[in-house]
């Protein structure tokens, strides 16, 4: 499934694309309110992981861009739940419950926005259970924050060299134009979507990977930077060996926001294993490129390879564990 492109118009795109631009917003963020990859709770996975009894608590937040919201408020609602339980996912966790905070312009304005909150809440099996509402804004405006729990975790920080990237995404959609949306799950059954649930939870309870993230608004391979740069390690991408569906141009779809997708630091001797258990949910995975001690992001196809972004000299989140830390870990 491979159609002529230039690789390195390919990287150049991605690098400089809006989904990774706005992962680059979160730096100055961090930088002002003294966050980072340090500490017991490290700033820069899909959820806060607090330690709690013989697990974590997960708790994570979503917001969502004000066009979005206004062009397709029923969707917007959807995906307020619908994303914050992939970011549980990607620890590794199980969803417990979400809240929304709904801003709009009289009280009918708002109802799709519920509609699709309540919709995705029924869905999923996962409980909506309060939040905050503003009927007399001047427009739509959605937050949606979920709370859920870990036995084990992946996170952002446990990537090691000599892991292979393992891609996971549902290809049974279709885009939710004119956005990079593409959407698997408001077509589904139940039954589907809670099975696709239990899989990552399962993957890190069986200790088949320790390290995965969720694939977001920065695509494919912007995810797989944000997960590299706080592992500090970097990371070859076959783009040719990268789940699509069929007929979607290379550029859009590594550009693209799937509904569940997500990749996986998995060593070598689990990778069967681990795109296993996504096929007996439905899911397709593959072995997708390798994690390097280089801390840059390169793809390669045709026998080429480029760099996307040297994340040595250009981080993206800054939320890379200090050199202090890095060494602690590896004593």
């Amino acid at each position: 499934m491979t159609e002529p492109f230039d690789l390195a118009a390919l990287a150049a795109d991605l690098g400089s694309s809006r989904g990774v631009a706005h992962k680059a917003d979160i730096a100055a963020a961090c930088a002002r309110l003294g966050l980072g990859g340090d500490g017991e709770v490290p700033v820069g996975d899909d959820c806060a992981a607090i330690p709690d009894g013989d697990g974590h608590l997960l708790l994570a937040i979503e917001g969502f861009m004000n066009e979005f919201v206004a062009a397709d408020p029923w969707f917007a609602g959807w995906c307020g739940v619908m994303v914050n339980i992939s970011d549980v996912l990607a620890m590794g966790g199980r969803p417990i419950a979400v809240v929304d905070a709904v801003w709009s312009d009289g009280e009918d304005a708002a109802l799709p926005v519920l509609d699709g909150l309540r919709a995705a809440a029924e869905a999923f099996g996962v409980p909506l259970v309060g939040g905050h509402t503003n009927s007399r804004s001047g427009q739509r405006q959605l937050s949606v924050a979920i709370l859920g729990r870990a036995k084990a975790l992946l996170t952002s920080f446990d990537a090691r060299p000599g892991d292979r990237l393992v891609a996971a995404i549902d290809l049974a959609g279709r885009y939710r134009e004119p956005f990079d949306n593409f959407e698997a799950a408001t077509t589904a059954t139940p039954a589907r979507l809670r099975a696709a649930m239990a899989v990552l939870p399962d993957i890190a309870e069986a200790g088949l990977s320790r390290a995965a993230k969720d694939i977001s608004q920065a695509g494919l391979v912007g995810t797989a930077m944000m997960l590299c740069e706080c592992s500090a390690v970097g990371a070859v991408i076959d783009v040719d060996a990268v789940p699509r569906p069929h007929g979607v141009p290379m550029l859009r779809w590594l550009k693209t926001f799937p509904s569940f997708g997500f990749i996986l630091a998995v060593a070598p001797d689990n990778v069967a294993a681990v795109i296993a258990r996504f096929a007996g949910a439905g899911i397709t995975a593959a072995d997708v490129g390798t994690v390097t001690a280089e801390r840059r992001v390169d793809i390669t196809a045709g026998g080429r390879c480029v760099t996307v972004r040297d994340l040595a000299r250009e981080p993206l989140l800054g939320c890379a564990p200090t050199p202090s830390a890095l060494g602690e870990a590896a004593e």
